[in-house]
């Protein structure tokens, strides 16, 4: 067992066996820069009364922040490896049997993990799927009504374009062919080489949200009727929600440059992760309509009709991908910077400095997943999208954090 009270942190024992309890069908669902009639929707969408993200020195806390957050300082305990061996995984649902489904952007596969044995078994192959650069088979999330209809939602990359489909996953069907045929409910997102997006969730509100990327066209993220470089807000059979800014679009946020993380906290205020360039990398408080400022802004530029982040890092230190929320904080996956976030907040508001745990201790990390309470997953990432001698050797993290 491993626990960091601090930035580096220091290893107080060995790296326990896997310890993982049931979880509930959570929210779940990245890359570094290379180095039909819907359902009755909700009439107002989650974050429509936060205020606005704090401007201020990179990372700072804010004047603002309430004594009633988290600590300033956090603690983050490896407490087993719940997979190993994996291949590119991406994105991770938990199912409601505590058990996982792990996408595999590279192999264009869906795989089952057993908490308990740490047993990967695939489930099947999502057709369709083109991997190339960071595109391929990225997010996963289940329908809310998953008890039901057995519905996992992915966006993955095709020839043409990126893709939201659904495929009932039937775990009574013989292993290799227990997901059905794909039911496209959104297409047409702009793929690239690079910046594909690919993060999506459901929304306390039960909507469908998808971060995208602006494949490299700095251009679109401006272009209000592009897909690329957005926040996307849809119904669960991929049509416009009542409340997004236009009644008949799902954009829901512009001005990204590649969102691969998404989490709502407590209060149902979404929170986004996006890469920067050469300089600043993001952490958002997502409103609707608002325009994040890429590729006109950066960082906390303070432009006016554009969002400053609540945080920064430099590129180095983050290339964030996945993020959850849990402990009052929102817990950030790096890349780039081979470490964990933990950002503290007391509403929209900074507590406290970031702090950095796990940096350099397992590699590139690609998704958080909340499972309630003080527990995390936590995915390792080291295909990097242009092929890596790692392949085949990423592993799920168990964590509890504080």
């Amino acid at each position: 067992m491993r626990s960091y009270g601090g930035p580096r942190g220091r290893v107080r024992g060995v790296l326990a066996a896997v310890a993982l309890a049931g979880c509930g069908a959570l929210l779940a669902a990245g890359c570094s820069p290379p180095d039909g009639a819907g359902a009755r929707p909700s009439e107002a969408p989650p974050g429509t009364t936060a205020g606005s993200a704090p401007s201020g020195a990179s990372g700072g806390p804010s004047a603002s922040a309430s004594a009633s957050g988290p600590p300033a300082k956090g603690q983050v305990t490896v407490t087993g490896v719940a997979a190993q061996g994996l291949e590119s995984p991406w994105g991770v649902a938990p199912l409601p049997d505590g058990n996982l489904l792990v996408a595999s952007r590279d192999k264009g596969t869906i795989s089952r993990v057993e908490v308990g044995t740490g047993a990967v078994t695939e489930v099947g192959k999502v057709p369709g799927v083109a991997p190339g650069g960071e595109g391929g088979l990225m997010g996963l999330a289940l329908s809310p009504s998953f008890a039901s209809d057995l519905m996992v939602y992915a966006y993955f990359t095709t020839e043409s374009d990126n893709r939201i489909a659904r495929l009932r996953y039937d775990e009574k069907r013989p292993a290799g062919d227990q997901l059905g045929a794909p039911d496209t409910v959104f297409r047409g997102i702009p793929k690239g080489l690079i910046h594909n997006g690919g993060r999506i969730a459901f929304g306390p509100d039960k909507m469908l949200y998808a971060g995208t990327g602006e494949t490299g066209d700095t251009g679109l993220a401006q272009d209000k009727k592009s897909l690329g470089g957005k926040i996307l807000r849809m119904t669960p059979d991929g049509e416009p929600v009542h409340g997004n800014p236009e009644a008949d679009s799902v954009v829901y946020s512009y001005g990204h440059r590649n969102v691969q993380g998404l989490a709502w906290d407590k209060d149902k205020r979404l929170w986004a992760a996006e890469f920067g360039q050469n300089t600043w990398d993001e952490l958002n408080l997502i409103e609707p309509g608002a325009n994040y400022g890429w590729p006109e802004a950066e960082g906390k530029a303070g432009k006016p009709g554009m969002r400053d982040p609540v945080a920064v890092w430099k590129t180095d230190e983050a290339s964030p991908s996945g993020i959850a929320w849990a402990q009052g904080s929102v817990w950030m996956a790096g890349l780039r910077g081979q470490r964990l976030w933990r950002i503290p907040l007391a509403g929209a508001a900074l507590v406290a400095e970031p702090e950095p745990f796990l940096a350099g201790e397992y590699g590139r990390l690609r998704t958080v997943v909340p499972l309630g309470g003080d527990r995390l997953l936590l995915v390792t990432s080291e295909t990097d999208g242009r092929g890596s001698p790692e392949a085949g050797d990423d592993r799920i993290l168990t964590l509890t954090v504080r």
